[in-house]
């Protein structure tokens, strides 16, 4: 399996695109090869398409895999004596959902990422952290949802920790009251979904404005917004509805699906998600076709991460446009790119259909 090691020891947005395209290139083949040997399922995809995974294929040229197959099919890389952890994405009632087989070596590697991520935003020091979320949705640690899994993960950013809601969602003042007289003489974390912060956290606390003290605080918050999205809350309303209420000022959105945990893209101070040494994307045309700058188009995200599973190269069902390369104001190497919603249902089976023949 690929070596991340030596990447782990640089900074995390080091590399600018042509350095890592070379270092991608040899490592996403590699998993490509892997996957196809291990995976029955991944092997008949790349047969139909007749690729063969043995040559020293271009990135753009390894076939994706659209985030529905992983709702449709178990698709994994290593034995199921192996898997010690089996996430599954958010989903509707009725309505199927993602099932991701980890093994040890992969979820050891998430984390490590995930702290490598978040240090470059936040500093190597672990911080007090205040989840917005109910520690029950955790009790199974070998099944997580999605946010289970994100709590987890941002879990290793954070010490004594604090969960600031009960089982009903509602918010436990004395608690959060407890933590802020605590903690609020230097930075602590916020974490959550989004729209569990602005429903049970800003809604709630609106109403005790300037009673806590929380102007020392760093919001890390992801998901969720297509329910805030039915309310016409979008990325700058929250963001000033946020700082309005709690006078904080470092609020860090992030980007990332369960079928690549780990691999999250951060918003830095200028309003763009970056992708580390660990992840990169791709925009492509509603016919698969590479879109230029700034075109709009279904995001395709690419990890080195994905060992127990054939994850490496997933197509979602969001839109984005790639902003610039290298360039950012922020001095964070690679690419750059801002979401644009999410694709309707009848296009996302029109794109899934292509791999159930």
């Amino acid at each position: 399996m690929p070596n991340i090691d030596n990447l782990l020891t640089k900074s995390p947005y080091s590399l600018k695109f042509n350095e890592k395209n070379i270092i991608y290139k040899k490592i996403i083949n590699q998993l490509t090869n892997y996957h196809y040997k291990n995976c029955r399922e991944y092997k008949k995809i790349l047969d139909f398409f007749n690729f063969n995974p043995k040559k020293n294929n271009s990135l753009d040229d390894i076939p994706f895999l659209p985030v529905k197959l992983f709702k449709e099919y178990d698709l994994r890389s290593v034995s199921i004596k192996k898997i010690t952890k089996i996430l599954t994405s958010s989903g509707t009632t009725g309505n199927k959902v993602s099932k991701i087989f980890l093994d040890k070596i992969t979820t050891i590697n998430q984390t490590k990422v995930l702290s490598k991520i978040m240090s470059n935003f936040i500093g190597n020091k672990r911080l007090p952290m205040l989840i917005i979320d109910t520690q029950s949705i955790i009790k199974n640690r070998n099944l997580f949802s999605a946010r289970g899994a994100a709590m987890v993960g941002f879990s290793f950013i954070g010490s004594n920790i604090t969960y600031a809601l009960d089982e009903n969602l509602k918010i436990n003042f004395k608690k959060v009251e407890n933590f802020i007289n605590r903690y609020k003489e230097s930075n602590f974390i916020i974490f959550g979904f989004t729209s569990l912060i602005y429903e049970y956290f800003y809604k709630q606390f609106k109403p005790y404005n300037n009673k806590f003290d929380f102007s020392k605080g760093i919001i890390i918050h992801g998901g969720g917004w297509k329910k805030l999205s039915n309310l016409n809350i979008n990325n700058n309303i929250f963001k000033k509805n946020i700082k309005d209420i709690f006078k904080i000022n470092n609020i860090y959105n992030y980007y990332g699906l369960v079928e690549q945990t780990g691999s999250i893209f951060i918003e830095c101070e200028y309003g763009y998600l970056h992708c580390s040494n660990f992840s990169d994307v791709t925009i492509r045309s509603k016919n698969f076709s590479i879109c230029k700058k700034n075109e709009i188009g279904l995001v395709q995200l690419t990890s080195i991460l994905p060992f127990s599973y054939p994850g490496h190269i997933i197509l979602t069902e969001d839109l984005g446009a790639i902003a610039g390369v290298d360039n950012c104001k922020c001095g964070r190497f690679g690419k750059f790119f801002k979401l644009h919603g999410r694709i309707k249902d009848t296009e996302i089976r029109g794109c899934s259909d292509t791999y159930n023949n």
